[in-house]
């Protein structure tokens, strides 16, 4: 089983994140879950979603708390949340940032990608400069990063799950794809 924990913030579509996510996988024929744990429920405060894969049906109902890879949507979230909690040796920690993965102090057991999925979310019309709607860009990071599941079927679902700018949405997904930079293994 392949479980992935999604860190954001409240508005920047980590739920949507997880559903995206869930949705192409399914499309790829897989077993699927998706769902969040919330805080305190406001814009900004921190958000998980977790999504399971499988090839047979998911019969677990709990949180992730042993994940192959995470998604940080805000790199303000690594210094107020335990991003690595559970994580597996040799996970993937994919942060939108403008920083290098070589600027990250993780320890070494883990795998570290970058990508300024803010940056091309404000390109692509996604929210706005001070609150960028980033979880479209980060879906396309993760798909190149662990090419656990193919941009066209995260396309496929952008399209379906994503209420407007369906398009917008998938050309942050495939920039993020290009534009992602992996840190040393």
């Amino acid at each position: 089983m392949l479980e992935i924990r999604t860190h954001g913030r409240g508005g920047q579509g980590a739920v949507v994140a997880s559903e995206i996510l869930a949705a192409a996988f399914f499309k790829e024929g897989k077993h699927v879950q998706s769902f969040p744990t919330f805080g305190v429920e406001r814009r900004g405060a921190p958000v998980a979603a977790f999504t399971r894969v499988d090839v047979a049906p998911i019969r677990l109902r709990c949180e992730v708390y042993e994940p192959d890879h995470v998604m940080v949507l805000g790199e303000t979230l690594v210094e107020s949340v335990d991003v690595t909690a559970g994580l597996k040796d040799g996970g993937w920690i994919i942060i939108n940032t403008e920083l290098k993965p070589s600027d990250f102090s993780f320890p070494k057991k883990y795998r570290v990608a970058t990508v300024d999925a803010g940056r091309i979310a404000v390109s692509h019309g996604l929210g706005s400069v001070t609150s960028p709607i980033v979880n479209t860009a980060i879906l396309g990071a993760f798909c190149k990063v662990t090419g656990a599941v193919d941009i066209k079927s995260v396309a496929e679902s952008i399209r379906e799950y994503v209420p407007t700018k369906w398009e917008d949405n998938v050309k942050a997904a495939e920039e993020a794809f290009e534009k992602v930079t992996l840190g040393e293994e």
